[in-house]
C-alpha cells in the first residue's frame, strides 16, 4: 500500500509536529506533503529528502508570518497531485482537510481542530488586528479574507473520506461547524513521561509552589494565574515561549518566576516538585494535564475543552470554573495536595499512550 503524509506547517515543534512523527515512523517509506517547511527546525525528525513542500515554500524566505500567505494556502493544497497512492493521511489545523483525491486513494484526516481562527476566534482576531493607524484597512481585509476561507472551508469539510477527532471538544465543533460525524482518536503523550518515573523521589513542598508548562500565548490565560499568585503572593514557575512572554513579564511579581525553554529533563523536575500544575486556557485537547499526572502531579484545570476528558476531578486534580481572577484565587486556596495520590495520575495518563493511538490509527485505516 502507497502512502502519503500531509501536514500543513513544518516550521515549528509541538504536539502537532509530534503525531506528525508516529505516523512517519509507522509509514516509513510515506512522502509528507506540507505547504511551508524549515529544514533547520525539524530536519532531524522529517529529513529533507522525505518532505515535499508546496509552490509556497519560495516565499517562505520573505517573511516568516505565515498569515501573508493565507488565502494562497486553499489553492496550494488543491494543486497537490496523489493519484499514485492507495491511502493519504492528513493531519489538519486549517487547511489540509482540503486536498483533493477524488475517491482514489482514500482519504483519512486527523482533525486536531477546526480553524480557530475562522470560526471560534474570529471577532478577537478581527479586534486585534484593528488597531494602530492601519488598523481600519486591517480589520477590512481579515473580514474580506476570512469570509471567502469560511465558505472554502465548510465545503472542503466533505473531501476527506474519514475523519478522526482529537478529543470530544474537536468532534463537537467538527459537528457543529462542517455538519460530519467523526471519530475520536486522542493525541498521546510521549512515552517518555511514563518511563522511569519513580515517585518515592518525588519532593515534598512544605508550601505551596504551583507551574504552568506552556507556549505563551494570550488565549492560554497565563495572565490569570499570573495575578492570582501576585495577589496570593504564592510561588509560581512558568516554563516556555512566546509572543506574550513581554506583557507577561511585565504582569509578573515577586513571586512568579519565567523561565523560558527548558530542556526535558528540568521540565520532568519542575513537574515533579511542584505542588500542581495550573491548566488556565481553554484547549482542544492539551498534553500539559498527561504529561504533569505521569510525573505524579496533580492539575487545576479550568473547567471546559480538552482538560474535562483528561483530569479527573478529585482523583488527578481540581477545577476552577469561571475564566477569571477569582475563580482561579478561590481553587488555589482550596487546594489540598494530600488528597491526590500520584499513582492515580500516571494510571489516567498511561490511558493516553503512544501504543493504543497506533492501535486506533491501524484501525481506523483497516475500517476504511
Amino acid at each position: 500500500m502507497k502512502v502519503a503524509l500531509v501536514h500543513e506547517l513544518l516550521t515549528m515543534r509541538g504536539g502537532a509536529e509530534r503525531v506528525l512523527k508516529i505516523a512517519a515512523d509507522l509509514f516509513p517509506d510515506a512522502p509528507i506533503y506540507t505547504l511551508l517547511y524549515d529544514e533547520k527546525k525539524l530536519g532531524d525528525w522529517f529529513p529533507g529528502e522525505r518532505v515535499r513542500p508546496s509552490s509556497l515554500q519560495r516565499l517562505a524566505g520573505l517573511s516568516t508570518n505565515h498569515h501573508l500567505y493565507l488565502k494562497h494556502f486553499p489553492a496550494a493544497v488543491e494543486q497537490w497531485d496523489f493519484s499514485e497512492f492507495d491511502l493519504v493521511i492528513s493531519f489538519s489545523s486549517a487547511f489540509a482537510h482540503g486536498i483533493i483525491t477524488n475517491g482514489r486513494p482514500k482519504h483519512i484526516c486527523y482533525i486536531h481542530s477546526p480553524a480557530r481562527y475562522l470560526w471560534d476566534r474570529t471577532h478577537d482576531v478581527i479586534d486585534t488586528a484593528n488597531h494602530g493607524i492601519f488598523g481600519g484597512l486591517k480589520r477590512n481585509h481579515g473580514e474580506r479574507t476570512f469570509h471567502k476561507l469560511r465558505i472554502w472551508d465548510s465545503e472542503a469539510a466533505d473531501r476527506p473520506d474519514k475523519l478522526l477527532a482529537a478529543s470530544k471538544e474537536v468532534q463537537r465543533r467538527i459537528e457543529l461547524y462542517w455538519r460530519r460525524e467523526s471519530e475520536v482518536v486522542y493525541p498521546p503523550i510521549d512515552d517518555s513521561w511514563l518511563d522511569n518515573t519513580n515517585y518515592e523521589v518525588r519532593i515534598t513542598n512544605h508550601e505551596f509552589s504551583f507551574l504552568i508548562v506552556s507556549t505563551l500565548a494570550r488565549y492560554k490565560r497565563i495572565d490569570l494565574a499570573i495575578q492570582a499568585c501576585n495577589e496570593l503572593n504564592l510561588p509560581l514557575t512558568i516554563v516556555g515561549d512566546g509572543p506574550d512572554k513581554n506583557r507577561l513579564k511585565g504582569l509578573a511579581g515577586p513571586t512568579v518566576r519565567l523561565r523560558g525553554h527548558l530542556a526535558h529533563a528540568a521540565v520532568r523536575e519542575l513537574y515533579k516538585s511542584a505542588t500542581a500544575t495550573i491548566f488556565p486556557g481553554e484547549e482542544d485537547f492539551g498534553l500539559v494535564p498527561l504529561e504533569s499526572m505521569a510525573c505524579g502531579t496533580p492539575v487545576i484545570g479550568y473547567r471546559k475543552g480538552g482538560a474535562l476528558e483528561t483530569i479527573i476531578e478529585g482523583k488527578t486534580g481540581m477545577f476552577f470554573d469561571e475564566p477569571t481572577v477569582e475563580s482561579l484565587k478561590k481553587a488555589l486556596m482550596n487546594f489540598d495536595a494530600t488528597r491526590f495520590d500520584p499513582n492515580e495520575g500516571k494510571a489516567q495518563a498511561a490511558n493516553f499512550s503512544r501504543a493504543q493511538f497506533e492501535t486506533q490509527l491501524r484501525k481506523a485505516i483497516e475500517n476504511l
